[in-house]
């Protein structure tokens, strides 16, 4: 259960939360949806997309439960690539959120800061949504919630974390990657999400002739928090408004997450139920009857404009996401593109001196990562025997995008975490990484409004590291490859992974400081962008975060830059699917996967490179010898790459990672 909203302040900034269970949920929560045979990816070709009805119906189907359930909530609409299509803010809403663990026992990071406005909770929860769910998944913020935690399931205080481990910090407002509003119409996606994603109860996908159409994000009680006890059922408001609002438009019953296991634990969809609702759906007024009475649509600075707006069609050049014509024959690859319907990320040569990437190479190691996905089963989709979905990022030393690809209806979320992933893992085996943490401003915490709490340096996590390792030029030297694995080993709250008491990794904020607000590195790193990006869409700030995450000094010295890491230009991420690239002994780039199981990403990504070398490139994986699972901080051996032991569809091969 969440926590009633702290006194408002007056400035704000926000993220992510959670929520979840192990109950059994009842499968049905919208008996007029049935199931999807046949749309295991395929069904996105067609111009499917939300109206401007739709998007109507949707509002007035919220308001109506909201009135119901006598609450005031804001509502945000967007389609699957993140165009917001309308915000409405109910008549006596709160206007502004508060951002807080249950408890709120913890001093820092994003917690107890306030007057966030409500629109970028709603917007981000309705992101969370479509960006979460596939036509073989159907994921919502309760969802989310159950998956970023520091245990899976939360409070299983002997359980390694969650597998998406604070993904909430992706699609941020800063990323290089996400697209930005230009108003008028619907964009080229994919684009940013205000917060990143969300765990908030309150976030459902929307579907459409068996295909993610969008999402619907509700916030009604001024409080962005997570339920950090799973076992129980939740009476949430803002899920029930927004179960009610996608009424007509409900995930297939058989793709919900309460239909998908990870690690033996099924996953949560939803505490609600349709027979939880207080007002009938198919009843509720028409939304021009509620506009300018119950409520009014809202401008977001930077989103949308006060108006309601039809979606683009996935798979469509509309949407930024299309069929690839010109580089991966064969593989039914799909790529991002622009307004114009050019390819934002073709093959190019890396900028990294004599012995970088060329633009073969780099094509030759997205194709070999998309025919390893093509012949991998998935783990979170449905129907059983699916293959992978997955987005391939890989850059060179210096952070620059080399290439993108993605599998036919990969989850959007993971284009921009596949990117983090490749820069981590670049970044932190280079030499570049230390000085480069040692020279940007620390992260200026805020005490609920305007108010300095304290400055966290970055040198702190360098120092951490070096003693934690016990070596004094780690960071610095190049003399160890991490992959996100390792590095997500370094940035859990409990090293080794999993077990309350343990010490913390050098990354992860100590116990009793960590929250799903407060992680470490990670977020300190973007902790000042995410800031200033609020307080310009709050009107405080007059202008809006650049398009680098990193470097940015806090308010008080009006968000100067100094020390920007381009290197990690949308963030990094700290759970598994990816490895650095090296021409002999010398780091040359990265490659990152994101959108199924971590171990498939993993291996794509592993795979990917060894295949591609063993095709005649002078390039490839580390040297075992260089591995990060070589070292054994505090008795326990890092982990480098985790595959499954038999991932191939039609196929009994087993072990395919070992001795490469």
């Amino acid at each position: 259960m969440k926590r009633a909203a702290l006194p408002l302040l007056a400035f704000l900034i926000s993220v992510v939360s959670c929520g979840g269970g192990s109950r059994p949920e009842a499968p049905d929560i919208d008996s007029a949806t049935p199931p999807a045979p046949g749309c295991d990816g395929s069904c996105a070709n067609t111009p499917t997309a939300l109206t401007a009805s739709d998007v109507a119906g949707v509002i007035a189907r919220a308001v109506g439960e909201a009135q119901a359930r006598g609450v005031s909530a804001t509502i945000a609409v967007v389609d699957r690539v993140g165009n917001v299509l309308a915000v409405f803010r109910m008549n006596g809403a709160a206007t502004t959120i508060t951002i807080a663990s249950p408890g709120n026992t913890v001093d820092g990071g994003l917690e107890g800061v306030n007057i966030v406005p409500d629109s970028l909770a709603a917007i981000s929860k309705a992101v969370t949504g479509a960006y979460l769910s596939t036509e073989g998944n159907g994921f919502t913020t309760r969802t989310a919630s159950q998956i970023v935690q520091d245990h899976f399931n939360p409070q299983d205080n002997l359980q390694p974390a969650g597998p998406l481990f604070v993904v909430q910090f992706s699609q941020l407002p800063c990323s290089d990657l996400m697209t930005r509003f230009s108003g008028g119409v619907p964009d080229a996606g994919p684009h940013r999400a205000p917060l990143g994603l969300a765990a908030d109860p309150g976030g459902f996908p929307l579907y459409k002739s068996g295909t993610p159409v969008g999402g619907v994000g509700v916030i009604s009680d001024a409080n962005y928090s997570f339920d950090a006890d799973i076992a129980g059922k939740d009476t949430d408001d803002d899920e029930l408004i927004a179960l009610a609002a996608a009424a007509g438009l409900a995930t297939p019953d058989d793709r919900r997450a309460n239909r998908i296991a990870v690690d033996g634990r099924s996953l949560r969809f939803s505490d609600g139920t349709s027979q939880d609702l207080m007002a009938d759906p198919n009843n509720a007024a028409t939304f021009a009857t509620i506009n300018n009475v119950a409520g009014t649509l809202q401008a977001v600075p930077g989103y949308v404009s006060a108006s309601t707006s039809a979606g683009t069609a996935f798979g469509q050049p509309a949407s930024g996401i299309r069929p690839d014509t010109l580089d991966y024959p064969g593989l039914d690859a799909f790529v991002l593109v622009d307004n114009a319907n050019a390819e934002r990320y073709r093959p190019i040569a890396g900028t990294d001196g004599a012995n970088a990437l060329t633009a073969a190479e780099v094509q030759a190691i997205l194709s070999q990562a998309m025919t390893v996905a093509n012949r991998s089963r998935a783990q979170i989709r449905q129907p059983s025997g699916s293959q992978a979905r997955v987005t391939i990022s890989v850059v060179d030393s210096n952070g620059i995008i080399l290439g993108i690809v993605r599998t036919r209806d990969a989850p959007v979320f993971g284009t921009d975490v596949s990117l983090q992933k490749a820069r981590t893992a670049a970044f932190f085996s280079s030499t570049a990484a230390a000085a480069s943490l040692n020279a940007v401003p620390p992260a200026t915490y805020l005490n609920g409004g305007l108010v300095v709490l304290r400055d966290e340096p970055l040198s702190q996590y360098v120092i951490g590291v070096r003693s934690f390792l016990g070596l004094p030029n780690a960071l610095a030297d190049g003399a160890v490859a991490f992959s996100d694995r390792a590095g997500g080993n370094l940035s859990r709250p409990f090293f080794p992974d999993g077990v309350t008491g343990n010490p913390a990794g050098p990354f992860s904020k100590l116990q009793g400081q960590w929250s799903p607000f407060s992680t470490g590195l990670q977020l300190d790193l973007v902790y000042n962008a995410i800031v200033q990006h609020v307080g310009f869409v709050a009107g405080a700030v007059a202008v809006d975060v650049p398009q680098n995450c990193t470097g940015i000094d806090g308010f008080d010295n009006n968000f100067a830059l100094a020390g920007v890491i381009g290197q990690l230009a949308n963030g990094t991420q700290i759970f598994a699917g990816s490895v650095p690239i090296y021409r002999g002994s010398q780091l040359i780039g990265g490659i990152g996967v994101s959108g199924d199981g971590v171990d498939q990403d993993d291996m794509i990504a592993f795979l990917g490179v060894h295949e591609a070398a063993q095709a005649g490139g002078s390039y490839g994986n580390a040297a075992p010898a260089m591995r990060a699972d070589t070292l054994t901080p505090q008795g326990t051996r890092l982990r480098y790459v985790n595959c499954p032991v038999a991932p191939y569809l039609n196929s009994d091969e087993q072990n395919v990672c070992e001795n490469k």
